[in-house]
């Protein structure tokens, strides 16, 4: 029996091999009707024979390997956000292992925009069960250590960070402050770390195996959590191998465009600051958490959202700490109004409000894609950039990006933009994946996008840092929407 099941294996690997090559550059619809229909006839039947011949043989063969082995709890949050398995994707784009010879296209450049690992909640649920957040959950594990210093955008010394200090006004029982990296969300970043390594230095080649700043650029929001997770990464991607100091660049809370900058831009405050209170008093929403403020105890006067309630529940489990049993109930509609706000704050039908939240920082990714394209960089060796930013940062990314699944994005998730350019016609495009599996972008004829119609589909979000600051402060007659 596992000799005909490692034949069929071999074949499904082998007919997947052909159907990539096939389908580079394009996706499954773009192929004539007949490849189509015959390459999921094969691919159908290879499976469905796995299957039959597997059910007990091959579970025992994957329990051997550790497939069915233990998970790390750094994985907690993936088992509340990420319900949608790999299967379900499986013909969505085709391999992303396209950066060999063999492929028509060149791998350029690579910008990463990733969500800090598992922290500390920034506020607790006020009246209900208390857990202890101890310093101990805190404690980094000895393998992501590396030397590193956090500066501003030009090297000088690291500037205020106001944010930061508004969580340490405050300690959380246990001890320790709020938003706060801990262990497992170090460990969630190494990973992650991990995972770029194999993609980029182990099966590409396409990084250098050593850190060098002259070719990986690493930018964070100036706050101790999205810093520690910026470091842990780069451990994973070069397992603690560096000739050089990491250098960790930050900006003033005024000017940054990591996320949705309501201090820094008077219009965005107007609007988000109205849609903000608005989404807790929309109809469906508000009664949803009058019952679960009922259901927990929690006073009237208290005042809770659905993003709190969720924020605190999912770094308990993310942890092993305890929730208040009544929530095991609730979980889907937490999830559901928690995500349900943010669309209504971020208000994706209207382009004004994604391009307040962030339409810089969809120029600058632009513009470093220009830049490499050009070769007016000034740094011409640089392949790799680094964004340590929030789940505030990925959500209206994603809305712009018109790929938003309408799921919370876990710790430790990330939208990749990868730079293409045939081998032949030198045209450029760009694939853009989310925590690793590739999209097909409203408005791109394909997974991977020719980089014109990339910016078509950006156009009407992505603002310069001049039309920014214009529209940030044209408020005049301004109170509210």
């Amino acid at each position: 029996m596992l000799a005909g099941l490692y034949l069929m294996i071999d074949i499904y690997t082998q007919t997947k091999d052909f159907i990539d090559q096939l389908c580079v550059g394009a996706n499954y619809a773009s192929l004539p009707l007949t490849y189509t229909i015959n390459i999921i006839v094969i691919i159908g039947l290879a499976r469905n024979l796995i299957v039959s011949l597997s059910s007990t043989a091959m579970r025992n063969l994957w329990t051997k390997v550790g497939v069915f082995g233990s998970m790390s709890m750094a994985f907690g949050s993936l088992l509340w956000s990420q319900k949608k398995t790999e299967s379900d994707q499986v013909f969505s784009s085709c391999s992303s292992a396209d950066t060999n010879l063999t492929s028509p296209y060149e791998l350029k450049l690579v910008q990463v925009l990733f969500r800090h690992g598992a922290r500390t909640p920034l506020k607790s649920i006020p009246g209900v069960m208390e857990v202890q957040w101890v310093p101990t959950l805190l404690e980094p594990p000895a393998h992501t250590h590396i030397n590193y210093v956090v500066t501003d955008l030009h090297g000088g010394p690291r500037p205020p960070a106001p944010v930061e200090d508004s969580y340490r006004s405050n300690t959380l029982t246990g001890g320790t402050f709020p938003g706060q990296l801990t262990t497992v969300g170090m460990q969630q970043l190494y990973e992650l770390g991990k995972r770029l390594r194999k993609r980029y230095i182990e099966e590409a080649a396409f990084l250098a195996p050593t850190f060098s700043p002259a070719e990986v650029y690493v930018r964070s929001t100036n706050i101790v959590r999205t810093i520690e997770s910026a470091k842990c990464l780069v451990a994973g991607l070069f397992q603690q191998k560096q000739k050089e100091i990491v250098p960790i660049l930050t900006t003033e809370a005024e000017s940054e465009i990591l996320y949705p900058n309501y201090h820094g831009c008077k219009l965005l405050k107007i609007l988000g600051s109205h849609r903000w209170a608005e989404s807790s008093t929309l109809p469906d929403i508000a009664a949803d958490l009058q019952s679960i403020q009922n259901a927990l105890g929690i006073a009237a006067h208290q005042h809770v959202d659905f993003i709190l309630i969720r924020d605190d529940m999912v770094a308990r489990e993310t942890h092993g700490l305890p929730c208040p049993p009544v929530l095991d109930t609730w979980r889907d509609i937490v999830e559901q109004r928690a995500v349900d706000m943010m669309c209504h704050i971020y208000e994706p039908s209207k382009s004004e409000n994604l391009q307040l939240c962030v339409g810089p920082l969809l120029h600058m990714l632009l513009f470093n894609i220009e830049e490499k394209l050009q070769g007016t960089s000034s740094e011409p060796n640089r392949k790799l950039f680094l964004y340590s930013a929030h789940d505030t940062t990925l959500i209206p990314c994603l809305m712009a990006l018109g790929i938003f699944d309408m799921r919370w994005p876990p710790y430790a998730a990330d939208v990749t933009l990868e730079l293409h350019q045939h081998r032949q016609t030198n045209e450029a495009f760009i694939k853009v994946s989310y925590l690793g599996q590739d999209h097909l972008l409203p408005g791109c004829s394909g997974v991977y996008c020719p980089l014109q119609e990339f910016k078509q589909a950006l156009s009407a979000y992505s603002l310069s840092s001049e039309l920014y600051q214009s529209l940030c402060n044209n408020t005049e007659g301004m109170t509210k929407p």
